[in-house]
């Protein structure tokens, strides 16, 4: 069995803290060795402890989290834990292995470890969950992580849970969220194929994704097609019943066999 991961808990909230230490208590892969509330504090702690794991807040007494990376050992990772999103950007440029949002789950943080452990056996950091185009290093997102998408000159974090289809359009791909929200994307329909939740995401079409969770009704269309209504304002999706065929048991794992014509 290999040794725990030793990990520090860097948060200007003692009540942070002490919930992150619960949630990790239920890890014996991970032991916390060190707690720092403040950038002195921290840097004091960076430099003397023994540790490969640093969960770091981002604001915090004294200073940023920002402020610390050039005090973390070189080979130890970094896990940003903090109740903004506007600073995701930042992070994946520093190569973070995550970026948790308050308050942690105990499925996301579930997530953030067993992407150390892979992050170990092949001894290569993964990408984090929200970057571009995590694809590249065959890391799949989870349900209840949240992807870091470019669109119209701007970046926002969008729940992977609130995806409702992905359609192509040529290099460019549109997100249907809930509420019928679309957001064109600079990236490939193959490279959400490869990123979203298998057993959630399934291809219906050529140019279509479709998130199973949101299929609310699907009826034949003549001979040759099927039209997936979807539970969210947009028009329906046509796929063709040769591709409904193969796709039977994606959709008796997910409990929708009901819904097939």
């Amino acid at each position: 069995m290999s040794a725990a991961r030793r990990a520090l808990l860097i948060d200007d909230e003692p009540l942070a803290r002490l919930e992150l230490r619960r949630l990790l208590a239920a890890h014996p892969s991970i032991e916390a060795v060190g707690e720092a509330g403040t950038i002195n504090d921290a840097r004091a702690l960076l430099g003397r402890a023994d540790y490969d794991l640093v969960f770091l807040d981002i604001q915090l007494r004294g200073g940023s989290g920002f402020d610390l990376l050039d005090s973390v050992k070189p080979n130890a990772q970094i896990v940003f834990v903090t109740a903004y999103d506007r600073f995701a950007l930042r992070a994946f440029e520093v190569n973070a292995l995550d970026y948790l949002l308050k308050p942690v789950t105990t499925a996301r943080l579930k997530a953030t470890l067993q992407r150390l452990g892979e992050a170990r056996t092949l001894a290569v950091a993964p990408a984090p969950t929200a970057i571009a185009a995590p694809a590249a290093t065959g890391q799949r997102l989870t349900m209840d992580d949240r992807v870091f998408v470019k669109t119209d000159g701007t970046t926002r974090f969008v729940p992977v849970a609130s995806i409702c289809a992905v359609r192509s359009a040529e290099n460019y791909t549109e997100l249907v969220l809930e509420g019928g929200q679309t957001l064109l994307v600079l990236r490939t329909l193959k490279s959400w194929e490869e990123t979203l939740p298998e057993a959630q995401f399934v291809r219906i079409h050529r140019q279509v994704l479709v998130n199973l969770a949101r299929v609310k009704k699907i009826e034949r269309s003549g001979d040759d097609e099927v039209v997936f209504h979807l539970d969210v304002p947009v028009s329906p999706l046509t796929a063709s019943r040769r591709a409904l065929a193969e796709l039977r048991n994606k959709f008796a794992a997910a409990g929708l066999e009901g819904l097939l014509p």
